[in-house]
This record gives C-alpha cells, structure tokens and sequence, in this order.
C-alpha cells in the first residue's frame, strides 16, 4: 500500500515538474491537428521582455534588436553543421522577399564559432547568395535564448517583446506561414495573438 501511494506521489511530482519552463506558456503543446509544422510555434499568453544582446553583421557592426522596435521581428538561430537548419535556410529566404519590409525584418542568426568566414562560402554554394546571415560566434544571444536546440527560431512584436517561439524545424514554405505571422503585426493593445489553426 506504501508503496503505490509513494508511486503516485513520484508521478504527480514528475508529471508537475515537466511543466516548469523558462517562459510563460512553455508547457507541452497539444498534439498536432493536421501536418502544418506551424502548429509547433508556441504563441506566448502574453508578450515577454527580453534583454538586448550584441550579435554582429556581415561587416562586424554590433548590433541588437532595439533598431527593429516597429517592426515584427522573426530571429531564426542556426548554424552550418546542423542539417534541420540548413533544410530551413531556402525556404526562408523565400520568405523573406515575401515579407512586407515596412512590417517584418526576418534576421537569420548563425552561431558558427568561426562566423562569416565559414558562413558566406557557406551560403554560396547552397546558392543563397543574396541571403543575409547575421552572426553570433560567441553565442552571447543564449543570454535571451536558449540555443542547445537548432534550428530554433523567436518571434518579436512591434515593441521588441517575445510573443512566440519555436525550437524545431519549421516549413516556412507553408501556405499559411504568412497569415501566421501577420497576426503579430498589429498594436499589443488591439489584439491577443493565437496559435496557427
């Protein structure tokens, strides 16, 4: 008898400590309804503050996340030695040319140790030539995100605020990957986003 009631309690304290995440509304989403790897972005219950952090551009600049206040942000981590996010890497510099550059800016990040250097002849010869890749060899993002998952990639609102993630890879060639992200493009105030359908 001892021993079941004991067995239940390691359950319970199992089953409750699963739930405990770094953001809110990182709990287990629900089995997916249909095939859309849409359906694996976490859509927060409400937006969260982040810390800006440094990453660097094509020419070394230091940059963070402030100068893209006003626009919704999609920040993509990957690196060259991971497969899912090479398999990423075309379809969203697909959608980057489809985004509205007024509302979005769509910033693949990489964390190869030896940046640009391995990056560009990189892209090259994957025939991205006009992708632009933005670098953070030191991983001082993992700061603000956690990154021992790639491809993963956060969502930013107008106010630099995270209000949904993603730690897997995504097609972002789905046909609902724009009505997705658009939903993030209005006032905090005016609207709650929801999870893809």
């Amino acid at each position: 008898m001892m021993k079941s009631i004991l067995s239940i309690i390691l359950v319970t304290a199992l089953v409750v400590s699963s739930y405990s995440h770094a953001y809110p509304g990182m709990q287990p989403k629900q089995e997916p309804t249909s095939n859309s790897t849409l359906e694996l972005i976490n859509v927060l219950p409400t937006p969260f503050p982040i810390a800006l952090v440094d990453f660097d551009t094509i020419d070394g600049t230091k940059i963070d996340f402030e100068q893209y206040k006003g626009k919704v942000v999609v920040i993509n981590m990957w690196a060259t030695w991971c497969p899912p996010c090479v398999r990423e890497l075309p379809a969203l510099d697909r959608l980057e040319k489809a985004l509205d550059k007024d509302d979005f800016a769509l910033l693949p990040i990489s964390i190869d140790a030896q940046g640009k250097e391995i990056v560009q002849p990189f892209l090259e010869k994957l025939e991205l030539t006009e992708f632009t890749s933005y670098f953070d060899p030191q991983q001082n993002l993992r700061e603000v995100f956690p990154l021992e998952t790639i491809p993963a990639t956060f969502i930013l609102n107008k106010q630099g605020e995270l209000v949904a993630f993603v730690r897997t890879y995504v097609d972002w060639d789905d046909e609902n990957a724009l009505t997705f992200l658009e939903q993030f493009n209005t006032p905090a105030e005016t609207s709650q986003p929801k999870a893809a359908d």
